[in-house]
């Protein structure tokens, strides 16, 4: 029998590809994806849930995926379509604690500033179906991994985790939480659970010998080189900046803005007309009730707030599955004349960033980039142009 199984933003996109392409000779699987994702597919059950915090229909969707994985056996492939978001779309609490401490907890993790390595860690180790634990109930049926990174560097074990060795620890998650002071926050059965665990609830390290080939079918970088390429076919010079981003997104976005003054005034580190493209993953810390917006919104303001008037700089910045944080919006785009367009229709960008609010100001700015949902997540990207 040949199945496939899988949950994440990218993970349609490879059941479909994989349906085309084997068609009738797949007995049967299921992709979990987010909600407004979904599409059709004939031998393949495609199930919806709610993506960045997890809800009941993940968590029926996850039950009905380990049933599944569970009665595969040995002679048996599976194929396993494991993309960004999978960790929120599957939620599969251990007995001990509910899918509402679970879903309080990501909460507190995804308002922290933590990075996705580090709540992922937490996950891993709360988790049924992460951290290796979906490779358990399938074999000795032969995995084969097929992903898409949203992580920098591209570590299996946070990109593929259902179905890899898990690197991470219960002593990792504990620090995770005591790092960012989200312990006394915490649900108590998620304190009693991490801090009481055993050595055997820990997740599986090491799959040597058992049947698992991965691929990584796009790497979180591919996204910052396909940009960098396509500038140059325009006509600009182009360097990528880095692939590492890790920051603070209004930070992050000051520091974009203050790159390409350099460029501007003293034709370094590039000259100009030039494109700047960087990729990783800035975050927010939100510790108020928080208005509307995502992590490139606050990046593209942020940067607005650097730039002077007479300065030629323009500052993009999207996520690559097309919804920044919990909007529906991709990204934003700003200019020189962004602060001075604002403050004439009455509206203070830093007060914006300041309650987090950056989606109502960029829209009455016209200066959103709505994409819909793209079918691929490879982490966000920021590309600056200068002239």
């Amino acid at each position: 029998n040949i199945y496939v199984f899988g949950m994440g933003k990218a993970t349609f996109v490879v059941a479909k590809a994989l349906e085309d392409i084997l068609s009738e000779k797949i007995s049967g699987g299921i992709v979990i994806v987010k909600r407004g994702q979904a599409g059709t597919l004939h031998r393949i059950k495609v199930r919806e849930a709610s993506h960045p915090l997890p809800d009941r229909y993940g968590w029926r969707a996850a039950k009905e995926l380990m049933t599944m994985a569970e009665m595969t056996k040995e002679g048996d492939i599976v194929f396993c379509a494991i993309t960004g978001g999978s960790s929120a779309l599957a939620p599969l609490p251990v007995p001990e604690i509910s899918l509402g401490d679970k879903r309080r907890v990501t909460e507190l993790l995804l308002r922290s500033g933590a990075t996705i390595r580090e709540i992922n860690a937490v996950r891993k180790h709360l988790s049924c179906i992460k951290g290796g634990r979906m490779a358990l109930a399938i074999f000795p049926a032969e995995i084969i991994n097929l992903t898409v990174s949203d992580v920098i560097e591209d570590p299996l074990d946070y990109i593929t985790g259902p179905t890899v060795p898990d690197t991470s620890t219960f002593d990792d998650a504990v620090l995770v939480l005591e790092r960012y002071n989200l312990m006394d926050r915490t649900p108590r059965p998620i304190r009693n659970y991490l801090q009481m665990a055993t050595p055997e609830l820990e997740t599986p390290k090491d799959f040597s010998g058992l049947p698992v080939h991965t691929f990584v079918l796009v790497k979180s970088a591919s996204i910052c080189e396909a940009a960098a390429k396509k500038a140059k076919t325009l006509g600009f010079n182009s360097m990528i900046l880095t692939t590492y981003l890790e920051a603070e997104s209004r930070e992050a976005g000051s520091l974009f803005a203050s790159i390409g003054k350099e460029i501007q005034r003293h034709q370094r580190p590039i000259r100009p007309p030039c494109a700047v493209v960087a990729g990783g993953e800035s975050t927010v810390v939100i510790r108020d009730k928080p208005g509307y917006g995502g992590p490139n919104q606050e990046f593209v303001l942020g940067a607005a707030l650097k730039l002077d008037e007479s300065d030629r700089v323009v500052i993009a910045a999207i996520d690559s599955d097309g919804t920044d944080g919990p909007t529906s919006i991709a990204g934003g785009i700003v200019d020189p004349s962004t602060v001075a367009r604002a403050r004439d229709q009455g509206h203070d960008i830093f007060a914006h960033l300041v309650h987090h609010d950056t989606s109502s100001i960029l829209q009455k700015l016209s200066d959103t980039i709505v994409t819909g949902h793209t079918g691929t997540n490879v982490n966000d990207l920021k590309v600056m142009l200068v002239s």
